[in-house]
């Protein structure tokens, strides 16, 4: 008899990492046009996009465990930049690297991928890497 597998519908939040979270959010907001929804100084910010949430941590504070008395969500944190890819049409993109130029944020790649597909990529204050992308890069919708 075969079992069915459990497979998980959707992705629900993504994380990136900052430990400058003031310079992050102040880029997040007048650069990508997104406010916090909940902020905790020193710790993180959370944002909705679309129907996702957007955590970013400082991971030297996610680091330590939590206290008895608070959500035991397991410490963890990353070094380095990450990665986050945000859907877009391809008139999106051009509307976008428009944008990102006007607010001097410097694109390091702008190109059509082998398969279908454009995407730009650039950094936030945390050197992570962002990018927009039209969906078909990956034969979506």
């Amino acid at each position: 008899m075969r079992r069915s597998m459990m497979r998980p519908a959707s992705i629900l939040e993504t994380v990136l990492y900052a430990k400058d979270l003031a310079a992050t959010e102040a880029f997040y907001r007048d650069v990508l046009g997104l406010e916090p929804f909940v902020t905790v100084a020193g710790r993180h910010l959370f944002y909705r996009c679309g129907n996702q949430v957007l955590l970013i941590f400082n991971p030297e504070a996610t680091r330590i465990p939590p206290a008895p008395d608070a959500l035991p969500v397991p410490p963890h944190g990353a070094d380095g930049p990450g990665h986050i890819c945000f859907r877009a049409s391809a008139a999106e993109i051009d509307g976008w690297a428009s944008h990102l130029r006007e607010k001097g944020v410097h694109i390091e790649a702008d190109f059509e991928w082998p398969g279908g597909g454009r995407s730009i990529y650039f950094r936030d204050p945390a050197g992570n890497c962002l990018e927009f992308a039209e969906p078909r890069i990956w034969k979506l919708a």
